[in-house]
């Protein structure tokens, strides 16, 4: 009880204070202090714009598959579809393994953003290189997520591969040619969990946030929430304040939406009310305001995400007219 009190005493001065803060995402550098983990972050990092360009030209097998599962008989049908899975469960494992990559560098990113020597606005203030890249990771996993769900080809190339392993053991023709990657049990039963989300990444980041908060128990939970807050708020102002706007690219506006997003449903997660409760430093009702005035087109995913990965949004503590305005 005691530390939801002090939550709610400081949302009203969370809110006020990131009003005049701009963060400048298209040039900011690392400042001394902060580049031993921006380094460690940056490695990272350099791989999420391929994994987008694989998953975005991910053609899956379908055809092959059809026709293998058509003509069961046919084994030169049968090897077409098995070597027209393999390859591609190779970068279904490489895009897993990128996750466990950003679970392994977001704890490092929060324990330097949420940490108690500083006050959630001197963070943004003072280590706005390390925000841009924590900002980064939820651009990076919005923009996979959306195309992962557009991707219908990614659970049933899993799921082929899966069952023909299974049968080519049990037919004494598990063996591997050359170039194929193999793919564990142990860890096809992972990647199976992961890919059964609608938005695994987004998911992945909400669990590895909440384990931070739980782990780290002489850190008040106050102090990452507020920080989080903070960040939301920060990028909503970026763009309804024109003196901030004006300074912007339109990838830069778009960029600010979906952190903004990113952040509230990590906040939702982690806070023990939730976004969207009246005691919420979140202003939601401005947030989604501000996204239904853009293109539609360019925001629909955003809003579905507050809508389908959120956790507190059908709570009896929401207001009915937060639920009206994201219904339509």
């Amino acid at each position: 009880m005691g530390n939801l009190l002090r939550i709610l005493l400081n949302n009203q001065n969370a809110s006020r204070q990131s009003d005049n803060l701009f963060v400048d995402f298209e040039n900011v550098e690392p400042t001394d202090s902060e580049r031993r983990v921006w380094q460690l972050v940056k490695t990272v990092l350099e791989s999420s714009q391929e994994v987008l360009r694989e998953l975005q030209n991910y053609t899956g097998a379908t055809e092959e598959i059809r026709m293998a599962i058509s003509n069961p008989k046919q084994e030169d049908l049968q090897d077409r579809a098995w070597q027209s899975v393999t390859p591609l469960v190779s970068k279904l494992r490489t895009f897993f393994e990128f996750s466990l990559e950003l679970e392994r560098v977001i704890p490092e990113l929060l324990g330097e953003l949420c940490s108690e020597d500083l006050a959630p606005k001197e963070h943004l203030e003072q280590q706005q290189a390390l925000f841009k890249q924590f900002a980064e990771i939820l651009d990076f996993v919005l923009k996979f997520d959306d195309l992962k769900m557009t991707t219908p080809a990614i659970q049933n190339d899993f799921s082929y591969y899966r069952r023909t392993l299974s049968r080519r053991k049990m037919a004494n023709e598990d063996e591997i040619q050359a170039g194929e990657e193999h793919v564990s049990n142990e860890l096809a039963n992972r990647m199976s969990l992961f890919y059964a989300q609608a938005t695994p990444m987004l998911k992945s980041l909400s669990d590895v946030t909440a384990k931070f908060v739980t782990q780290h128990k002489d850190l008040p939970v106050e102090q990452t929430t507020d920080c989080l807050s903070m960040m939301a708020k920060l990028c909503r102002v970026m763009i309804e304040n024109p003196e901030h706007s004006q300074r912007l690219k339109e990838e830069t506006r778009l960029f600010c939406l979906r952190v903004m997003v990113g952040v509230i449903i990590l906040y939702d997660h982690v806070h023990p009310v939730g976004a969207f409760a009246k005691t919420s430093s979140i202003e939601m009702k401005s947030t989604i305001k501000l996204l239904k005035e853009q293109e539609r087109s360019k925001v629909e995913s955003l809003l579905n995400a507050l809508r389908y990965t959120t956790k507190h949004l059908q709570d009896v503590t929401t207001s009915k007219s937060i639920k009206a305005m994201l219904a339509n």
